[in-house]
């Protein structure tokens, strides 16, 4: 049984690594979900071993705050922000600024693949209509947008597991990570500027006038009025997925928009793809070999608790087989890492997502919703202002950890 186990989940993580299997138009949900599958059938875990296996708190944080963010989209916010960000600044440095400032706030709070999923087409239009090339922006908005997420507990999904392994207190991870995540969306703003300067216009004809975007401003009020009540909760001694179901419950009552539409813009494929990653790592660890692993590493004084290990595992993980699979996999590894180790994973895995463009879900989305627009992001254009970004953001946020004392080198 260990070897069917060890061939299934050594088949799981290259299909994270590659994206899909050649040949076949399976993605990385369904390899994950269909391995899981198997290890059922063939009596690698049970059925109670199976649903044992997945962090629902997990699961109902990433759910609560998509169907919050549902609202946002179904208020027209998301497009109408897209759209006014393109016509805001005549320059394209202020334009830049702006796309970095939105893309990465907003990402702090209604999680990154969430906001670069819903602005990315807007955004293409509106670029392209006033004559400017959209992949210089593109970068910078996925760039931004996990930077920004690198801030809070629900910024992005790697940091709400983190934050439940941990029980981590969502203030308190702020004030930790929110310095070098501010100072990562300056390094993406100064990054693309310097890469595409004097590069900003469109290189070929194109464009048009653009339909303007209704607003609807008392959903808009709700949603935010939801928001600002989500972060109140965390003030309190209630758990997280608690907080975040209630809220996201309330936004499902309403008599304007229909609670099908809401669930319709759920990302379904990521929750099965945790559940069944959950699922996979589990079968592993009933094998010993995990633990045993986890024994040696320790006795070696190579756990990744210091930033010397972190630092180059981070790194390899996040643009490999990505940083969401690379974090759930090391937890499943290492059940209980002390505090500043989950800070510096927290922050190290998000940023290291930004080197190359299947680092991170959030970059894979912008680059296929702008396909999709009829922009073509390449991976060497992403790769140009991602390395310098992720690199320079990771060395500061290591010294910043280890300044501040969470790890040691």
């Amino acid at each position: 049984m260990t070897a069917t186990i060890l061939i299934l989940f050594t088949a799981t993580y290259l299909g994270m690594a590659l994206g899909r299997f050649p040949g076949l138009s399976i993605d990385r949900t369904g390899i994950a979900l269909v391995a899981a599958i198997l290890l059922l059938a063939a009596g690698a875990l049970d059925t109670t071993q199976l649903v044992a296996a997945v962090d629902f708190p997990t699961i109902f944080i990433l759910l609560g705050l998509m169907i919050l963010s549902a609202q946002y989209a179904g208020s027209g916010f998301y497009d109408w922000c897209a759209l006014k960000v393109a016509q805001a600044a005549r320059s394209p440095a202020r334009l830049l600024a702006v796309i970095v400032l939105v893309a990465g706030g907003l990402s702090a709070v209604l999680a990154n693949d969430v906001v670069v999923f819903a602005m990315t087409p807007m955004l293409c239009l509106g670029l392209q209509a006033r004559k400017l090339d959209p992949r210089p922006y593109l970068i910078a908005l996925a760039g931004a947008a996990n930077a920004g997420s690198a801030a809070t507990l629900i910024g992005n999904p790697q940091n709400i597991l983190i934050g439940q392994v941990g029980h981590l207190d969502f203030w308190r991870f702020l004030a930790v990570c929110g310095g070098p995540a501010l100072a990562a969306m300056a390094i993406v703003y100064g990054t693309v500027w310097l890469v595409w300067r004097g590069r900003f216009g469109m290189p070929q004809e194109g464009g048009g006038q653009v339909a303007p975007v209704a607003l609807d401003r008392w959903q808009l009020g709700k949603a935010v009025a939801a928001t600002l009540v989500l972060l109140v909760l965390f003030t309190r001694d209630i758990p997280q997925e608690h907080s975040v179901l209630l809220v996201a419950g309330v936004m499902m009552i309403s008599r304007r928009m229909a609670s099908r539409d809401m669930l319709g813009m759920v990302d379904w494929h990521l929750l099965v793809l945790f559940a069944a990653l959950f699922a996979i790592n589990h079968a592993l660890g009933l094998t010993g070999i995990p633990a045993a692993l986890v024994g040696d590493l320790q006795a070696a004084g190579w756990l990744p608790d210091r930033l010397a290990v972190m630092l180059p595992l981070a790194l390899a993980g996040s643009n490999s087989i990505g940083n969401v699979p690379a974090v759930i996999l090391l937890l499943a590894a290492w059940p209980s890492p002390p505090e500043g180790a989950l800070y510096g994973l927290a922050l190290l895995s998000t940023l290291a997502g930004n080197l190359l463009l299947p680092g991170s879900l959030a970059n894979i989305i912008v680059a296929e919703r702008a396909a999709a627009a009829g922009v073509r992001l390449g991976f060497v254009e992403h790769a140009r202002c991602g390395v310098p970004m992720a690199l320079l953001s990771m060395a500061l946020a290591a010294v910043w950890l280890w300044a501040g004392g969470w790890m040691g080198l």
